[in-house]
């Protein structure tokens, strides 16, 4: 977890501010032989985490309150995440209203590319912060203010570990996993498959050419969860898309019949 992972604090920004977003990480000595600081690390950690998931659970009110169906995209670096996203937000913007945050260490070069599709984005740059947490992402719905019975993809920062411990206040986590990273992926990081309600394998276009057994993947997949559900497709080719625009509305349909009565 962060305690331990040297993101520090690591001065996160929304798009266009000077100030500071609140910031979940605090500064420690070094000294990790002695016991008393061991100790003082859990209990940060422990902090840290109740704090979150207190801004998650207000997250989640604040978007249920207004049928928005939030989805929290998490891969490594290279998975094809972004291109998979601009994808789905071109198909999908006749349907529904569709916005972003997007969550980055430096640069807006992602959140520029979903802009280009006409569909609004939020930056969040984490400084050196390897996550998005619950209060980055509610500053950035204060700003983005996505519009009521919208769908919201929260990008999170490329990485399979530190992700996978913070709720954002999302309807669903989607790992993102491509064939050219190795069928090994849910074995070698399982909390984030674990965590994940959906799976999507991505660059399926590319199996011939890639040492990825997709049976094995699943059989790792089934080690974790036997109920976690696998898309296989290409963003890059439009194969399997469908299924995944499918799962998309299912879940958002959900949160219409969901809402709170006023």
């Amino acid at each position: 977890m962060c305690g331990h992972c040297g993101c520090g604090d690591n001065g996160a920004r929304l798009e266009g501010e000077e100030g500071l977003v609140a910031h979940h990480h605090h500064h420690s000595e070094h000294g990790h032989e002695h016991a008393t600081h061991d100790a003082r690390l859990v209990r940060i950690e422990q902090d840290i985490l109740a704090t979150n998931q207190s801004h998650a659970a207000a997250n989640r009110d604040w978007l249920g309150q207004r049928q928005i169906s939030a989805f929290n995209l998490m891969s490594s670096p290279g998975s094809g995440k972004t291109t998979l996203l601009v994808s789905t937000l071109i198909s999908l913007r006749r349907r529904w209203a569709l916005s972003v945050i997007e969550g980055d260490q430096q640069t807006s070069n992602d959140a520029d590319r979903i802009r280009a599709t006409g569909t609004p984005a939020l930056q969040i740059n984490t400084g050196r912060g390897c996550h998005l947490d619950a209060h980055m992402v509610a500053h950035g719905l204060q700003k983005l203010a996505p519009p009521d019975d919208s769908i919201l993809f929260i990008e999170n920062v490329g990485n399979l570990v530190c992700p996978a411990g913070f709720d954002l206040g999302e309807l669903r986590k989607v790992v993102i996993l491509s064939v050219t990273e190795g069928d090994d992926k849910p074995i070698k990081y399982p909390d984030m498959f674990a965590r994940a309600d959906l799976v999507v394998l991505n660059k399926i276009d590319l199996l011939p050419y890639v040492d990825f057994d997709v049976d094995r993947c699943l059989g790792y997949l089934g080690r974790l969860r036997a109920d976690l559900p696998m898309l296989q497709l290409s963003a890059r080719t439009g194969e399997g898309m469908a299924a995944w625009q499918v799962w998309l509305t299912a879940a958002h349909e959900q949160t219409r019949r969901l809402r709170p009565s006023a």
